[in-house]
């Protein structure tokens, strides 16, 4: 049996989530070490989270996806509180962290919805019984 392709739009927001997800792990890298440093870096142990859903994600898991377009509004919110409270440029940083994880979570949110409706929309599989047999 051949196993069913994703459609183009499935790929792109799959790819758009893997991109995000790397670069907001990056940022957060940069942003603690060198860019903006808080204390003494320790804050960059921040993306270790991030590093958790990526394996998920590029093995397109669609339980990933859903925890991930949750735990995204962590950083969202850290984000935001950042970019009103921290001075330049800590609060430029913060603002490309609030844009990165509004990409995330509508990448996450259009492929888990692009999934579901190409799951819908394949053909039944025609050896598999449609019906329970009598008892």
């Amino acid at each position: 049996m051949q196993a069913a392709t994703p459609a183009s739009s499935v790929v792109i927001a799959r790819w758009a989530a893997v991109i995000s997800l790397i670069a907001l792990i990056l940022l957060g890298l940069v942003w603690e070490l060198w860019l903006a440093p808080t204390g003494r870096g320790t804050l960059a142990l921040k993306v270790l989270p991030l590093c958790i859903p990526l394996a998920g994600l590029l093995k397109s898991r669609m339980y990933t996806y859903r925890w991930l377009s949750l735990m995204v509004w962590l950083y969202f919110t850290e984000g935001v509180v950042r970019a009103w409270s921290d001075k330049a440029p800590g609060n430029w940083l913060a603002l490309l962290e609030v844009l990165l994880c509004i990409v995330l979570f509508v990448a996450c949110t259009f492929h888990i919805r692009l999934r579901l409706k190409h799951a819908k929309a394949l053909p039944a599989n025609p050896e598999e019984p449609t019906t329970r047999p009598a008892p």
